[in-house]
């Protein structure tokens, strides 16, 4: 049974814990502001990225620009991005154990498959398991910025005009709110048509000075973005998760905190009711 002296230097170090979990709440809750305001500037431009180059692709010749060129499936390339750290909750398994199920489909099919990881927990979990990785990139958690999707969406684009591999795919925590992060499989090359609809007119495009010269500069740029913008979304989802796990935590170190006053008040009363008990006894023997 633990003594008082025991369960008070306990009650000190839950203490201790629940100041730290409240500070990295606090600190979590400011760097998600800053990461959901840069996520809500950055979607519309993605998205409607997304929209024209689909239009595009959907008028272009597949062969007037080798990222619009679609080649039988033999190797596919999946990038998981994960963040460096932990005390996050679920957010970085959740995003592994996806990337696993969806690398498993894939080998199921037939297919090669290169990995490549985003950030230190994703790495360390397929070195621990001698799983080999094409390309990793960490230091990113915290410091996105345009250059980092620069040279990301470099490789990704040189392995597939080398054609080194015939489909890429970008696994990723998509934000949707504090509460809510979802787990997104998006593919990245070879850039696929938008589905034409009876309801929607996608207007043809006059190209200047040619095609060949919007697509060079477009198309790239257009990876760039989209590889930004699962940076940005993975940042704002990993600190939502952290502070709501830093939260749970800092409630559970109360709820433990007051355990432990209960179980000290009763171990102290016990003792008290002890020592007179023995007074009493002692007076006893003396008459």
């Amino acid at each position: 049974m633990p003594t008082l002296r025991d369960i008070k230097r306990r009650i000190g170090s839950v203490k201790n814990t629940r100041q730290i979990t409240k500070a990295m709440k606090m600190v979590a809750a400011a760097k998600l502001r800053k990461a959901q305001t840069k996520i809500i500037e950055a979607r519309p431009y993605a998205n409607k990225m997304a929209s024209v180059l689909g239009s595009l692709a959907l008028r272009a010749e597949r062969d007037v620009h080798p990222l619009l060129l679609k080649r039988p499936r033999k190797t596919v390339e999946v990038i998981i991005l994960t963040g460096d750290r932990g005390l996050c909750g679920a957010f970085n398994s959740n995003i592994i154990r996806r990337g696993v199920e969806f690398i498993k489909k894939l080998r199921a099919d037939g297919l090669d498959v290169n990995i490549c990881t985003i950030g230190r927990k994703g790495r360390d979990y397929f070195k621990r398991r001698d799983i080999p990785l094409r390309k990793m990139w960490t230091g990113l958690s915290g410091r996105v910025s345009y250059f980092n999707a620069q040279e990301i969406a470099q490789d990704i684009i040189d392995n597939y005009i080398n054609e080194t591999v015939d489909e890429v795919y970008l696994a990723y925590n998509e934000f949707r709110s504090v509460m809510v992060q979802r787990v997104t499989i998006m593919k990245l090359l070879p850039i696929e048509p938008i589905e034409e609809t009876g309801e929607t007119f996608w207007p043809d495009f006059i190209y200047e000075p040619s095609a060949g010269d919007i697509y060079d500069r477009l198309l790239p740029k257009h990876i760039e973005i989209q590889v930004f913008r699962a940076l940005l979304e993975s940042q704002a989802s990993e600190e939502a998760a952290r502070m709501t796990a830093m939260e749970n935590a800092t409630k559970n170190s109360d709820e433990m905190i007051e355990k432990l006053t209960l179980q000290y008040n009763k171990a102290r009363q016990a003792a008290i009711t002890k020592e007179l008990m023995d007074i009493v006894g002692g007076v006893e023997a003396l008459k």
